[in-house]
């Protein structure tokens, strides 16, 4: 990936977080992420089977993915997924903002300009390993 993305995405997702008023924690990797509601359930780890919830969104609103309920392995996902979810319990609900290096990189995927910050609108249901 070419390093002005990363710098790019930063600034792309403090203005989104600024424009919407969100407070959002960084993690060591560039990820975001903001919890609205704190789940009560196990907390899943890197190799969790998990059934979840969410709309995937551009900067701009553009939605390009979303399931009511997908069952996957945390292994099986873009890495921003497989750090950011191992925030939430069972019964949470936040937003991941996963920069394009935790994502596709500077590659088209499909909908997705290379290059993209990705915003997950993210509800936990399930931790099942």
């Amino acid at each position: 990936m070419k390093p002005k993305f990363k710098h790019q995405n930063e600034e792309e997702i403090k203005a989104y977080l600024a424009q919407h008023n969100l407070s959002a924690e960084c993690t060591d990797t560039g990820l975001y992420y903001h919890l609205s509601a704190i789940g009560e359930g196990k907390q899943p780890n890197e190799k969790s089977n998990i059934s979840i919830a969410y709309i995937g969104y551009l900067c701009n609103g553009d939605i390009f993915d979303q399931n009511t309920k997908l069952e996957i392995n945390l292994q099986d996902v873009i890495p921003g997924w497989t750090e950011g979810i191992q925030h939430f319990n069972e019964g949470s609900e936040g937003i991941l903002f996963v920069p394009a290096h935790l994502a596709y990189g500077d590659t088209d995927y499909g909908s997705i300009p290379g290059g993209s910050v990705l915003i997950f609108d993210i509800q936990l249901i399930k931790v099942h390993s």
